[in-house]
């Protein structure tokens, strides 16, 4: 190497922060679009937007309730076989009511159920933990482990995943937020439940001081902290 290629001291550049890079939108591959829309349209989902340019496109667009991330489907959005998207995840706050809710709208969906401690085989479909499913909540209530799925006409595969305390690191611990009034009533009833442990571990008498607990409470547990007792 030349003494011009030769570098005696190494160069530095700028240390930069990442700039925000938010996932907004996932393609969903299907036969037919109208019958797509009327399928998501029962979900409940907002639908944002149905436009063509022609004969040859349509895009549609739908955002599941309190979500950051929409799906788009339509005429030539994609060369991805119809069906062929799988595993995604539809994280909620209470997987039963969420399953009642699909229920009443009339859609098939899974009874809930966990992985199998583990256990990465089966004939089960794939998901997160595996692929042997085992009926009933996680028994130990677990965040992350308690499951429902379905899929839409085409056999896209959703998942229902009940998260109620995110692993630390996963979300800003000084920002605190509900984005829907379901998940913050979860959120209070799982609150209340703890409180009612605390009072009884205090000699049963009335925490005129609930209030505050309970916030602490919602707070820890969103943000992955210690929760109080």
């Amino acid at each position: 190497m030349s003494n011009a290629m030769r570098s005696e001291t190494p160069i530095e550049t700028p240390r930069t922060q990442p700039v925000d890079t938010k996932l907004e939108v996932v393609v969903i591959p299907v036969s037919d679009v109208d019958r797509a829309k009327r399928f998501y349209d029962g979900l409940g989902w907002r639908l944002d937007a149905d436009f063509a340019n022609d004969a040859d496109f349509r895009v549609i667009q739908f955002t599941p309730p309190g979500s950051g991330c929409a799906i788009i489907f339509g005429k030539n959005v994609t060369a991805a076989a119809p069906g062929s998207a799988q595993g995604l995840y539809l994280i909620v706050s209470d997987i039963e009511a969420a399953r009642r809710d699909l229920i009443a709208r009339g859609i098939e969906v899974s009874e809930v159920f966990h992985d199998a401690a583990g256990v990465y085989a089966g004939k089960d479909e794939p998901y997160l933990f595996g692929r042997l499913r085992i009926s009933g909540r996680d028994p130990d209530h677990r965040s992350y482990r308690s499951f429902a799925s379905f899929k839409d006409p085409d056999g896209n595969g959703w998942l229902f995943q009940e998260v109620t305390t995110r692993l630390p690191g996963r979300i800003d611990a000084d920002e605190t937020k509900f984005t829907t009034s379901t998940e913050l009533a979860s959120a209070l009833r799982r609150a209340a439940t703890a409180h009612g442990e605390h009072e009884k571990r205090n000699g049963g008498k009335h925490d005129e001081g609930w209030p505050d607990w309970y916030a602490e409470y919602m707070v820890s547990e969103q943000a992955g902290k210690q929760l109080p007792l």
